[in-house]
């Protein structure tokens, strides 16, 4: 039994499971997304949020804790100079999976991992999705209906006085 056993141990020792950690960890920084398992992914997200968060705070107290973890120079100046200026209002939840079925190989569930201030096409449908109405009761959702029936009839007549206008102002020009 697996009573309060918190770590996913992932079949590695722990230098190896650190190692690969770290490794993955700077793939995502440096790519914005990675493919992996989701048993990694998920042990990834424990692993890299609190590096992000740590990053929102630009000290050399942060950048050294950060070093440490990920062992990368480069990775590190991006992710204090261009990352944590995108997650700054962020309260949490950098990081999005997304499941993409089975590996073809041995059917290991498969997932995406991004980080989620820099997936375009799910900030494109944030932007243009409009507030969606949830129907409470037939009273409302009946109160909506007969209003948005009286919008469309006043702009309906709207349209047919523009018309008789234009008509009226062509037959005087004639």
């Amino acid at each position: 039994m697996r009573h309060n056993r918190t770590i996913n141990h992932l079949g590695r020792t722990a230098s190896h499971r650190s190692a690969m950690l770290s490794n993955m960890a700077c793939s995502l920084i440096k790519h914005k997304r990675i493919t992996t398992t989701v048993a990694k992914a998920k042990e990834l997200r424990k692993f890299v949020e609190p590096l992000l968060t740590r990053a929102k705070e630009d000290t050399m107290h942060s950048r050294r804790i950060v070093f440490a973890n990920l062992k990368d120079k480069q990775v590190v100046t991006e992710l204090f100079r261009e990352i944590s200026t995108k997650i700054a209002d962020r309260p949490g939840g950098y990081t999005r999976i997304l499941k993409t079925g089975n590996r073809l190989g041995d059917a290991a569930s498969m997932c995406i991992i991004e980080l989620v201030d820099y997936n375009e096409n799910m900030l494109k449908e944030k932007a243009t999705k409009k507030a969606t109405r949830t129907r409470r009761s037939k009273k409302t959702a009946d109160t909506t209906a007969a209003k948005s029936a009286e919008t469309v009839q006043k702009e309906v007549e709207a349209k047919t006085d523009e018309v008789a206008t234009d008509d009226k102002t062509s037959e005087i020009k004639e």
